[in-house]
């Protein structure tokens, strides 16, 4: 074996036995904080929630209400003093009208703070709704159907995943359908 740590290599299917070919070295550096644990959400929630008096909770389709997690959340923001504003309904592959219905609603709410818990529909989303909140241009033109430059600060964002596989939470990409489009 030639890897000190087998998890920085990649096997090379082509050789067989005990040959490894090496990987680059790299350094990859994300803006996300992770807490994992039991427990971890009351933590997360106190850390992210800190300085923000209005939070929209959004989520899906309503599996957080008949799984507790949402009156758990719930709690948690209203024993804090928090104001919390309802963005349920994302479905999946979200739409970029449900984006804007977001962005609607951090406007008129006056929202400090997205709280995005479900899946990754829920999080591109909620991403996108950030991003969306505190532009002034055309949010679908300048940043889905070509790459725009961010020289603003979008909307705060946290995350409560409450299912696995995206790993939307650790991206700053989003998918959306464009159904007016068709895109």
């Amino acid at each position: 074996m030639y890897c000190e740590n087998p998890y920085l290599c990649v096997w090379n299917k082509k050789r067989r036995g005990e040959n490894w070919k090496k990987m680059n070295n790299f350094i990859y550096e994300n803006r996300t904080k992770v807490f994992f644990g039991k427990g971890c959400v009351k933590e997360f929630l106190a850390c992210l929630t800190g300085n923000y008096t209005t939070v929209m909770m959004a989520y899906g389709q309503g599996s957080v209400k008949k799984n507790g997690i949402y009156d758990e959340i719930l709690g948690i923001l209203m024993k804090a003093g928090k104001n919390v504003v309802d963005f349920p309904g994302i479905m999946p592959n979200p739409t970029y009208e449900k984006v804007m219905e977001g962005v609607r609603l951090v406007r008129n709410s006056g929202t400090e703070l997205i709280l995005a818990i479900g899946g990754g529909s829920v999080m591109d989303c909620c991403k996108a709704v950030s991003l969306a909140a505190r532009y002034e241009g055309d949010a679908w033109e300048n940043f889905w159907e070509r790459k725009g430059i961010i020289d603003f600060e979008p909307v705060p964002l946290g995350v409560v995943v409450t299912t696995g596989g995206t790993g939307s939470e650790s991206t700053g990409a989003a998918v959306s359908t464009n159904k007016a489009r068709q895109i």
